[in-house]
């Protein structure tokens, strides 16, 4: 799917003490995206040096909550970033998975206006590009810049499912028919395949205990997107190369596909998967995410 061999780019780092804290806001303490303690300081290539100070606000995808984010947070607030991870409806600690995609931008619109955040950079993985999307219409003076990370941009009047490959739109319907409360809960096979497809096997599998089924409805709505596409809002693309959810070519695929709808954008590229490296090379995330965000 990939036959080219991207080239991993590092970054010489010096330790930094200077991180403030008492700025993670998430009300969620537990869950199933625990991340491994020490990779962020094991992950000798993305050693930190001292950055430009950012607001981040980290919004996941689908089959992830607000823990998606732990160790990439962790990163980013010990090189002096004030860091989010607002959970939403039907995700986390909601039992409710009758949610809709309003709902869910609701949520995240209702965190950044109750905690008077501006000049944020937003970011947005997976499904969570489409939130974003949404969330950038209701809240675009607060935003200092838009990143999407191997994220949807749907256009106008579009579903995130009509932007699934047949196989793959075909068995999500399938899941969702087959469910009690309409939602879609990945087996493994799919999920290691697509989702996780250069971690080991034991990584895999431990990423995999933390997936909770996800609700159906959001990921085949149409969405108007009219206002999205007339803020002038300064957009990052973040792209990794082994990233297997969406082929590439054919009309799919993260980048270009998707990337050259934000118009006018910075690209930033690594070498990983779509959630494996979350927890595994948090560092490297981290910088990928500053880079598309600094200015």
């Amino acid at each position: 799917m990939f036959p080219y061999q991207p080239q991993v780019h590092q970054y010489p780092y010096s330790n930094n003490q200077l991180m403030p804290h008492g700025y993670y806001n998430s009300p969620y303490s537990d869950g199933g995206w625990l991340w491994q303690q020490n990779t962020w300081a094991s992950d000798e290539s993305y050693r930190m040096h001292p950055q430009q100070r950012l607001c981040f606000v980290l919004v996941h995808g689908s089959w992830a909550d607000a823990h998606f984010w732990d160790g990439i947070a962790e990163v980013l607030r010990r090189n002096g970033h004030v860091v989010y991870t607002p959970e939403y409806a039907g995700h986390g600690s909601d039992p409710n998975k009758n949610v809709t995609h309003a709902m869910i931008t609701k949520s995240v619109v209702d965190f950044i206006t109750k905690q008077d955040l501006c000049d944020i950079i937003l970011v947005g993985h997976s499904f969570g590009g489409t939130v974003i999307q949404k969330v950038s219409e209701q809240v675009s003076d607060r935003i200092k810049r838009l990143v999407f990370w191997d994220a949807f941009v749907l256009k106008d009047g579009e579903s995130l499912s009509d932007e699934l490959p047949p196989q793959t739109k075909q068995a999500f319907e399938q899941l969702r028919a087959s469910s009690k409360d309409d939602t879609i809960m990945l087996p493994f096979p799919l999920f290691r395949d697509l989702f996780v497809n250069t971690a080991s096997l034991e990584e895999a599998e431990s990423i995999y205990s933390g997936v909770a089924p996800e609700p159906a409805k959001p990921l085949f709505e149409k969405l108007n997107l009219k206002v999205f596409y007339a803020l002038p809002t300064p957009k990052s693309y973040v792209y990794f190369y082994q990233d297997g959810v969406l082929p590439q070519g054919e009309g799919f695929g993260w980048n270009p596909h998707m990337s050259i709808r934000l118009g006018l954008f910075r690209l930033i590229v690594g070498d990983g998967d779509h959630m494996t490296d979350s927890r595994t090379r948090p560092a490297m995330v981290a910088q990928k995410l500053y880079e598309a965000g600094r200015d």
